[in-house]
């Protein structure tokens, strides 16, 4: 003997449902209890609509893409949008760029900065964080401050290294001539 299953609910909570079982080749209008319930489940009339929920529309973000990409500016994006969203909405990287730099599937925030080095830049910033992390000091690029960290050095001396150019800054042959680089380079050797 087989059933069918006839099921009614009225309301979005469920409140007043029935589940009724039919003996197979029976008709659901042999059961008048049945018609009862089909009624209280559409009160007169009434039509039974279904409605979609309304999709609420993405919040936009602003964020400025810039560095080695074809055309850098501020972009418009959906909240939740990822780094390669944005870097497509500026044209792509540009052949001196670095791909593996920015991480592309990094979720940008509203008012964030993506910068896109060269290869040349990004092996530059990553030789600093190496530095800074090894509690090394690149003495071509240092400032004052930094440079009265190193053990020896004041904040006179200081200021006269700042004022070399860049190559002459160096530790090599050509840098100890220069007065205040001479005397302390074998002590600050290992930190710079």
């Amino acid at each position: 003997m087989f059933f069918s299953l006839v099921m009614f609910m009225t309301g979005c909570q469920r409140k007043d449902e029935a589940i009724v079982l039919i003996p197979s080749g029976e008709d659901v209008a042999e059961f008048p209890s049945l018609e009862a319930v089909e009624q209280a489940a559409e009160p007169a009339g009434s039509s039974v609509t279904v409605q979609e929920p309304a999709k609420a529309e993405p919040q936009m973000i602003y964020v400025y893409v810039c560095g080695a990409v074809r055309d850098p500016g501020v972009v418009e994006v959906p909240e939740g949008s990822r780094a390669e969203e944005a870097l497509r909405l500026v044209g792509g990287m540009t052949a001196e760029a670095d791909p593996f730099y920015v991480n592309l599937a990094e979720t940008v925030t509203d008012g964030q900065k993506l910068y896109f080095p060269t290869l040349e830049e990004a092996e530059t910033l990553e030789a600093e964080v190496k530095a800074t992390a090894e509690g090394l000091v690149n003495i071509n690029t240092a400032s004052a401050e930094e440079l009265c960290a190193l053990p020896g050095i004041g904040a006179s001396r200081a200021a006269d290294i700042v004022l070399l150019p860049g190559a002459k800054r160096s530790l090599s042959d050509e840098g100890r001539h220069y007065e205040g680089i001479r005397d302390q380079t074998e002590r600050v050797r290992q930190i710079v």
